[in-house]
């Protein structure tokens, strides 16, 4: 085994949890789908879906106060729950972040498509290896140097949000909306039932926030991790939030009060609104930077999943992967074994389910193992927060897993069309594989060693 070794700063934080958010797929994704359950109050949907995960956020950060551990949540639920819990936790997060990431490859491969087809370029099936190509380039990233990795995923998510901020300020500038379009972005539409379905349309705005803890799998190799991971927890949640109401508020008002429906249908709201106010080239520009963006998510999903599988394994799965790499200083056999969980799946599957498809099978899946953590986590902290006697605390505490509890039902029932019914049971199995593991063999359940801070 071997110790992590504390050189990363606040940039290389705050870059792995906002690439694995990803605020350009959901510009670019989900608030469509939001918008097909809340109308034009769709930035409230998202306003409202920010004050939940700050409330989320808060028991992550509660938790890097008191320990600084690759696992991250598989520390945290392990302190308060046991080590069992937290090692069924561990891998349900390593499930998330493989399914964030493989689904990431396959918008790559697309969106680089569609970028080169504003060029007259059908490259056909190459999105496949172009995506292959992305997986590999991002193994070698995160493989050999986290400090650059995390700069580079910074970078080029900002170049992104750049982009996609330059088309709002184009809509703003040739759209002069009325005092009555405005104020019904931020109140709940009669059209689309009210606050009945603002409630639906939060299942999509909460889980567009997913991944932002993703930094906390960095506490033993970050720099003064009590001040430094907090800021990076906090400041992507509150900033990916106003990103998403602004750009949500932007498309709304793009589309128009006529248009809400077709923002809705919009398979590519982006593209459209920048053939309608700016550009093909802007358009062209837009799909790079959305590429650029998933390609950024792929290099901290893969860095992210590599340490909670050398978590887990420094825990007694492996002594082998629990070996950080004597001259790169990071988890390279666990982030290599990670890269390769998620090609695999993506190599077998993709290609057959289609781009668009495949990042919504994947995703979905690891969103359902996410939501599960974040319920775990708030539960925990309400618990610590009791026992040291901070009622009031404990009981905004609360309030984050009672949120989660509600989109989770929202996700089951009613009952998700075929094949979408499918992804709660790939979940739930993959939950009860890590149970029976710890049965049969009860020394992976460790969790060690647990770097503290306080």
């Amino acid at each position: 085994m071997g110790n992590l070794v504390a050189r990363l700063s606040l940039p290389e934080a705050i870059g792995l949890s906002l690439s694995i958010t990803s605020p350009t797929v959901t510009a670019a994704f989900n608030i469509a789908l939001v918008v097909q359950y809340a109308g034009p109050a769709a930035p409230l949907t998202f306003a409202i879906g920010m004050v939940a995960m700050v409330l989320v956020a808060l028991s992550f950060i509660a938790f890097t106060h008191r320990v600084a551990h690759a696992g991250s949540a598989y520390a945290y639920i392990a302190h308060t729950f046991g080590r069992r819990a937290g090692f069924v936790a561990g891998s349900a997060l390593l499930l998330t972040y493989i399914g964030f990431t493989t689904g990431f490859a396959a918008l790559v491969g697309s969106f680089t498509s569609a970028a080169l087809s504003g060029f007259s370029i059908d490259i056909g099936a190459g999105w496949i290896a172009i995506a292959s190509a992305s997986v590999l380039l991002a193994w070698w990233l995160a493989y050999r140097d986290m400090k650059l990795a995390g700069r580079l995923m910074l970078g080029l998510e900002a170049a992104a949000i750049f982009a996609i901020v330059g088309l709002c300020f184009s809509i703003l500038r040739n759209v002069h909306p009325g005092a009555s379009q405005i104020i019904a972005s931020f109140k709940p539409s009669a059209n689309y039932h009210g606050w009945s379905g603002l409630g639906f349309g939060m299942v999509f705005s909460i889980l567009s926030f997913g991944g932002f803890e993703g930094a906390a799998t960095l506490g033993e190799e970050t720099i003064n991790p009590r001040r430094n991971i907090p800021i990076a927890l906090l400041s992507t949640v509150i900033g990916s939030g106003i990103f998403f109401v602004f750009v949500a508020y932007c498309e709304v008002i793009g589309f128009g009060p006529d248009g809400i429906k077709d923002l809705a249908k919009s398979q590519a709201p982006l593209n459209d609104l920048a053939l309608h106010y700016a550009s093909p080239r802007l358009a062209i520009a837009l799909d790079l930077a959305a590429a650029a963006s998933c390609f950024s998510g792929m290099i901290g999903g893969i860095s992210a999943a590599g340490r909670i599988l050398f978590a887990l394994s420094r825990g007694g799965l492996s002594p082998r992967l629990a070996k950080v790499h004597e001259v790169h200083g990071t988890p390279a056999l666990s982030v290599t074994v990670a890269a390769i969980l998620i090609a695999v799946p993506f190599l077998l599957w993709a290609p057959f389910a289609g781009s668009g498809n495949y990042y919504s099978y994947t995703s979905t899946i690891g969103v359902l193992a996410l939501i599960l953590i974040y319920i775990a986590v708030g539960a925990a902290e309400t618990l610590e927060a009791w026992r040291e006697h901070k009622p009031w605390w404990s009981v905004a505490c609360f309030f984050g897993p009672i949120v989660l509890l509600v989109v989770l039902y929202c996700n089951l029932y009613p009952v998700p069309a075929y094949p979408n019914n499918l992804w709660p049971y790939v979940a739930f199995a993959w939950v009860i594989s890590a149970w029976i593991l710890i049965r049969l063999r009860p020394s992976v359940s460790g969790v060690a060693p647990s770097v503290s801070v306080l």
